[in-house]
């Protein structure tokens, strides 16, 4: 606002504000208080900075009111805003405690330095509004995609005009590689809206999963209506992408719609997103099913699944394998992401190397441990026995239904095998004492003594010790290290806890210190039962 505005006559300052007001999008009202607030400003600066001086605008004739405003009180503190009621009552009679006296002030002269201050009291004010305004129009549409002109780029931030507002797409949530410049048209997805110490914010994403959610929902009108559901979306922004959709109609393909005629539809978001390649993928509550189709355009042979540690193995052919993993491991990365699965890829013949490592190993230690000769070892591990418990401990039907194996031959070996099993606890209890682990640590629910003797190893000896580990200390963790997966070994890692056999385990340490009572396990142990459970096409929909 210029400073002759400040100056002008009744009509003139109002027709300011109804200007201001229009222009900024903000209500009148505001535009007034800030006059008067400058007006106000101006005034004690004339008058005197310690007065309380009012003004007031008169929204319909441009009256301006400009009073001097003392308040009655019992013991005057501020002889500029306050007055004793015995002084009050000589003018006004009906004074009491708390009744204010104004008395009207002839109208200012504003000089350069009173206007150049209303000026800036007049432009906070309506900057203030403003941002207060926009804060509450865009507060409740985050996760709306809306157009807007790019105004200017500054460092990689892209600065973008909304037309009552201004947006901003920093650089990591803009496409890698994307030319963009002032002027050009932009849709962006409404990530978040803050109320930030400068005035609110609107931070937009084009790089943001729900971004490409949002464009097919406007391309396919199955997606829009409801009948498709997008379930999940991964991208690698400006490069590749993996959709996953569901049809609530068993009559609709939704891979089909999303593609369109002659790929229409999604070739109209693969423009939107210079480029990125995308792989649609129909959902099924079936995880092995899904990660098989989400690894695609790679074939897949063979799928072995642990829910337990929320991981899935993936076999591939030889020749799939670079496929499968992608460039970079992208392909892997983004299947990974979609289905919310950590997978493992391996090759057709690295698995049969690891299972004939895993025969070897299995029949090394039936020969030693039962002293029996390789076939019969061999035949053991055939048969699906992969321990010396199982041996020793198995109905001796299911031995003797070994081909060869009668009565007697089961009964040997399975007597070789608890002997066996004895001399080892025996030997192991030892291991155990000598290193100095409690007695009471093997009456903590869910430990072997094997994994005492382990303890042991860690300097692990007491009930408290095992009481104030965390799961990643028993299982280990793995971690990225110069861009390769780097595991580090837990206490008890050659054990092959799950996740939830490990909290279990240190939860019952707990109990058994006496830092937490029994009964608080029960509601906890009942939620992790509820989150493991199979999710439903309902419940993927509702997160």
């Amino acid at each position: 606002m210029s400073t002759a505005g400040i100056s002008a006559n009744r009509l003139e300052l109002l027709q300011i504000a109804n200007a201001v007001a229009q222009e900024k999008s903000i209500d009148k009202s505001i535009v007034l208080e800030a006059i008067e607030e400058a007006i106000q400003k101006a005034a004690r600066l004339r008058y005197g900075s310690e007065l309380d001086i009012r003004a007031k605008l008169d929204p319909v004739t441009g009256q301006m009111d400009l009073k001097r405003v003392v308040t009655v009180v019992e013991e005057v503190e501020n002889e500029a805003t306050e007055i004793d009621l015995a002084s009050a009552k000589l003018d006004h009679p009906q004074a009491e405690f708390g009744y204010e006296i104004a008395t009207p002030l002839p109208p200012i002269e504003f000089g350069r330095v009173q206007s150049q201050m209303a000026k800036q009291v007049i432009v906070q004010k309506v900057r203030e509004a403003e941002r207060a305004r926009q804060y509450e129009e865009f507060k409740d549409r985050v996760g709306e995609i809306i157009n807007g002109i790019v105004k200017r780029v500054e460092y990689g931030h892209i600065i973008v005009d909304l037309g009552r507002a201004e947006g901003v797409i920093r650089r990591e949530e803009a496409l890698p590689r994307e030319n963009v410049k002032g002027g050009d048209r932009i849709r962006a997805y409404i990530l978040d809206v803050r109320e930030e110490p400068r005035g609110s914010q609107i931070f937009l994403s084009r790089a943001h999963p729900q971004f490409m959610a949002q464009l097919f929902s406007q391309e396919v009108p199955e997606v829009y209506e409801g009948i498709i559901q997008i379930v999940s979306v991964a991208r690698d922004p400006g490069s590749r992408a993996k959709i996953a959709v569901y049809s609530n109609d068993a009559s609709i393909d939704p891979v089909g719609a999303c593609v369109g005629m002659r790929g229409s539809r999604v070739q109209a978001v693969v423009n939107e997103l210079q480029g990125e390649r995308i792989d649609i993928i129909p959902w099924t509550d079936d995880a092995a099913t899904f990660i098989v189709n989400a690894l695609q355009p790679a074939e897949v042979t063979k799928v072995v699944i642990d829910e337990d540690d929320n991981r899935i193995e993936v076999v591939v052919p030889d020749e799939q394998l670079s496929l499968a993993i992608g460039r970079r491991g992208q392909n892997v990365r983004l299947a990974s992401q979609l289905s919310g699965w950590a997978i493992d890829i391996m090759t057709e013949e690295q698995e049969s190397e690891r299972r004939q490592k895993e025969f070897q190993e299995r029949s090394e230690l039936f020969m030693s441990a039962l002293d029996v000769d390789e076939m019969i070892a061999q035949l053991l591990v055939s048969e699906g026995f992969e321990t010396l418990e199982e041996v020793g401990y198995v109905a001796q039907d299911e031995v003797t239904a070994i081909e060869g194996f009668d009565e007697d031959t089961a009964v040997e070996l399975q007597t070789r095998a608890r002997e066996f099993l004895e001399r080892q606890a025996k030997e192991q209890d030892k291991t155990r004492k000598d290193a100095g682990v409690e007695d009471a640590v093997l009456e903590i629910e869910g430990v072997t003594l094997p994994m005492a003797v382990a303890f042991g190893e860690n300097d692990v000896k007491t009930v408290e010790d095992v009481a104030g580990l965390i799961p990643d200390d028993l299982r280990g963790y793995t971690e990225m290290k110069d861009g390769e997966k780097v595991h580090e070994a837990g206490i008890l890692d050659s054990f092959n806890l799950s996740n939830q056999q490990a909290t279990d385990l240190i939860m019952q340490a707990r109990v058994k210190a006496g830092w937490i009572d029994a009964a608080e396990l029960e509601p906890e142990v009942e939620a992790e039962e509820a989150e493991t459970q199979e999710p439903t096409a309902e419940s993927v929909f509702e997160s």
